[in-house]
């Protein structure tokens, strides 16, 4: 999962505060300056990713704010699973 953070330039995990993601900690990559990929992981089980696409007023608001618009891409991400990594390179390339 490093490979794919890096290779689409997702942030450093940190502890999301805003209540959207239930404390979990929270990674995202920028889409353009109001859109966001954002990667949650859960507290459980470091392991488990949920991708969502969120829409936010500035950058400085991901984890601090509640989203103006959230949606859910994938539950239980799997970098093996080629339809997760057609959708997130469908998402990246616009």
């Amino acid at each position: 999962m490093e490979n794919v953070l890096k290779y689409f330039e997702f942030s450093d995990f940190f502890e999301d505060t805003s209540g959207t993601f239930s404390g979990n900690s929270i990674s995202y990559s920028v889409l353009n300056e109001e859109h966001f990929l954002v990667f949650q992981k859960t507290q459980e089980n470091k392991e488990i990713y949920t991708l969502f696409v969120a829409k936010y007023t500035a950058e400085k608001d991901i984890g601090k704010q509640q989203p103006l618009i959230l949606e859910l891409l994938v539950e239980q991400y799997d970098e093996s699973n080629p339809e997760h990594r057609i959708l997130l390179r469908k998402y990246k390339a616009y």
